[in-house]
């Protein structure tokens, strides 16, 4: 492997017309694994050549320092400036995507202060990296090891400093939990709360490694999560336990239901004004469950960002007006995007066009909806002083279900009768 290595890194070095083709005929691991073996002066000659994609694509696979050290070759400080910045943006944006599990994870949990080195890497090599590594933060880093730009595991410093210098670090590799950012948040939980004080890395869709997490600085979250996020959906009193009295849970429990019970009726007086449109168009009936059901799913979407930023505190309903804004518009895309497949789905089912055009608008209209009272409701709530997990949800539902099917019956009635 390492011969092999050797031979690429000394290919590019010394075919300086096929230093490009040769690059990028290895895969982004590779390619990045290759790249930090170059000499200086070899990179600064392929940098100007590589897009600004393939950049960031190499730059991703590599640590902090060793990536900021490969920026600081690029001369032409506007284009670094463009790739620090898209490096910046979409590793925030993965992490923020991965904290999603709790309203209160933070950028603090994902740390950084790693080094990523190559299996081949002797002892004396590392420790010359974990000193350079030291030097600029003032920290001793975790060190991940990897294989042609494919994390396989870590080596802890304790062992480092009991082996022969001229040994490859490989030799000493143990495994170490690994999770994708894209991973379902019951995955999430499971994999931290099962690992005690452990840490875990959390990788890229590409596997290349985004942070670490120390499993002890989530475990306080979870606390709170299960129960009281919950409780707080379901319009719970978050002192309720399995064993109260028949009595006590009717007590805490009857005034949600009786609220729940008159939203249920503002929704079923739409189709009671719409009865004779459903009597005369038997088959508008057939879609609205699907029209409601998609803009509850698209405003349980919005009401969880906009929740999680409130508990946050980087919004409130005065600085709001922007976050508004691009919900209604995201729903605005999705909208159409879902309404034009329903309405596709319906003229392969043998229904007319204009039926294809009531459900198709009544999508769009509905997913607007969702935006705004997804993000409006909870603002207001907080506003107002009341707990918007609490009390949120079951005047957004109430309003998605009502626009919905006054948007789906109304417009049949125009368009159909």
């Amino acid at each position: 492997m390492k011969s092999q290595k050797n031979d690429i890194v000394h290919k590019i070095t010394h075919r300086q017309h096929e230093r490009l083709a040769l690059l990028r005929g290895l895969t982004i691991g590779e390619q990045s694994a290759i790249f930090a073996e170059l000499s200086q002066h070899v990179q600064q000659n392929l940098l100007p050549e590589l897009s600004v994609s393939e950049i960031v694509n190499i730059l991703d696979h590599m640590d902090l320092q060793l990536a900021e050290k490969i920026l600081a070759r690029i001369t032409d400080i506007s284009r670094r400036n463009k790739i620090l910045k898209r490096l910046k943006t979409e590793i925030r944006e993965k992490i923020e995507y991965f904290l999603r599990f709790h309203p209160k994870a933070n950028l603090a949990l994902i740390h950084f202060n790693y080094l990523f080195l190559p299996a081949e890497f002797t002892i004396n090599e590392t420790g010359d990296a974990i000193e350079g590594h030291y030097q600029d933060t003032g920290k001793f880093p975790e060190i991940l090891v990897h294989e042609q730009g494919t994390l396989v595991g870590e080596v802890p410093i304790s062992v480092l400093v009991k082996e022969a210098g001229h040994q490859q670090i490989g030799k000493f590799v143990r495994p170490v939990p690994t999770i994708s950012y894209q991973a379902e948040i019951s995955e999430v939980i499971s994999t931290l709360t099962s690992l005690g004080k452990k840490k875990v890395v959390v990788l890229d869709r590409d596997e290349s490694v985004l942070g670490i997490i120390y499993a002890d600085d989530a475990l306080d979250l979870f606390g709170k999560l299960p129960a009281e996020s919950l409780y707080s959906f379901s319009g719970l009193d978050s002192s309720e336990r399995p064993f109260d009295p028949v009595l006590t849970k009717v007590q805490k429990r009857y005034r949600w239901l009786i609220l729940n019970l008159a939203t249920a009726f503002l929704a079923g007086s739409i189709i009671l004004i719409f009865k004779d449109t459903i009597n005369t168009l038997t088959i508008i009936a057939v879609y609205i469950p699907i029209v409601t059901g998609m803009g509850g799913n698209a405003a349980s979407q919005t009401f969880a960002v906009i929740l999680r930023g409130i508990t946050l505190g980087t919004i409130s309903l005065k600085n709001g007006l922007s976050a508004i804004y691009r919900e209604v518009g995201a729903g605005l895309l999705n909208g159409t995007v879902i309404g034009l497949i329903v309405a596709l789905i319906s003229l392969g089912a043998g229904g007319s066009i204009w039926l294809g055009v009531t459900v198709g608008i009544s999508m769009i209209i509905v997913h607007i909806v969702a935006g705004l009272f997804g993000a409006v409701v909870p603002l207001f709530m907080k506003f107002i002083g009341k707990d918007p997990a609490a009390t949120s949800m079951i005047f957004i539902s109430t309003a998605t279900d009502v626009f919905g099917m006054l948007a789906l019956l109304g417009i049949g009635s125009i368009l159909l009768m």
